[in-house]
């Protein structure tokens, strides 16, 4: 969070983008967007401490459905057919292989599904915000586009002000938990490997966290969430032989097969531009 709020008001200072100072209209306009972000943090990690990692991803699916019927409701996007049996699909598959989970935690899978419901509000309020034609308005775009974007939160924006309001949070909550102790009685502060391997995870996450709000303005809500999905296929297979904490069975497994399945067509339905997108208000 740190590394996208220095990152980003020195790129503001030197003119390189533009997005409003900060005041009251301006938490107006990101909130509830840091809710839903941290929310989405603690529970994404409560979970993956109780569960195994590819009861984990596949359960991390339940996150695209409730993100497809969020952006029904809250953005009037209607799911083709073809989108919503791949979808069906995932969910299929991952309730096939929580029936038979051998290592069953109720405190995991209710921290997973929280963690489904604020990734699904998170995407689509971004989506939301989002929604103008203004968001990737530059100094070197047009200058009443840029002047516009200067009221506009937009990409730089929604990054910058979802950090900054956040992390009063964050710190509270490691204050309250006593990890901001832990992290201060941290042995490794003097070695420089470790410093330079933190300040580049650092600067990673806040490239991941720009990926995601350019994959959404591009997309849709729905697509970046399944892409999340897709990228934990190498995490999901190898979380079977990795970890020690994967019980396996024959159904959980076929369950987590079909669930990756659903992934792969959605993914080959929505870039090979199947006749889903018959409207603007239509997910391709």
């Amino acid at each position: 969070m740190v590394t996208g709020i220095v990152v980003l008001f020195f790129a503001k200072q030197f003119g390189l983008i533009g997005f409003p100072n900060a005041s009251f209209e301006t938490f107006r306009k990101v909130w509830p967007l840091p809710l839903f972000y941290i929310a989405n943090l603690v529970f994404g990690l409560g979970g993956t401490k109780k569960l195994s990692l590819p009861m984990f991803t596949v359960l991390r699916r339940f996150s695209i459905f409730l993100t497809m019927v969020a952006e029904y409701f809250i953005l009037g996007v209607h799911a083709s057919v073809f989108v919503q049996l791949t979808v069906f699909l995932m969910i299929f598959g991952a309730v096939i292989a929580a029936s038979t989970d051998l290592s069953f935690d109720l405190m995991g899978y209710t921290f997973i599904m929280l963690n489904n419901i604020a990734t699904a509000a998170n995407g689509v309020y971004t989506k939301k915000k989002l929604d103008s034609k203004h968001y990737n308005a530059t100094p070197s775009s047009s200058p009443d586009a840029f002047e516009k974007s200067q009221q506009d939160l937009g990409k730089y924006g929604l990054l910058f002000y979802n950090s900054l309001f956040m992390l009063p949070f964050a710190l509270t909550l490691a204050f309250v938990t006593g990890e901001l102790e832990t992290l201060v009685d941290f042995p490794s502060w003097t070695d420089p490997v470790f410093l330079m391997d933190l300040l580049l995870s650092c600067f990673m996450g806040f490239i991941l966290n720009y990926s995601i709000i350019l994959c959404t303005a591009y997309n849709s809500a729905l697509t970046t969430t399944v892409v999340g999905v897709i990228k934990n296929l190498l995490v999901t297979y190898l979380g079977l032989f990795i970890g020690g904490d994967y019980v396996f069975s024959l159904t959980n497994f076929v369950g987590i097969n079909i669930s990756v399945l659903g992934s792969l067509l959605y993914t080959y339905i929505t870039f090979k531009g199947k006749p889903a997108s018959g409207s603007s208000s239509t997910v391709a």
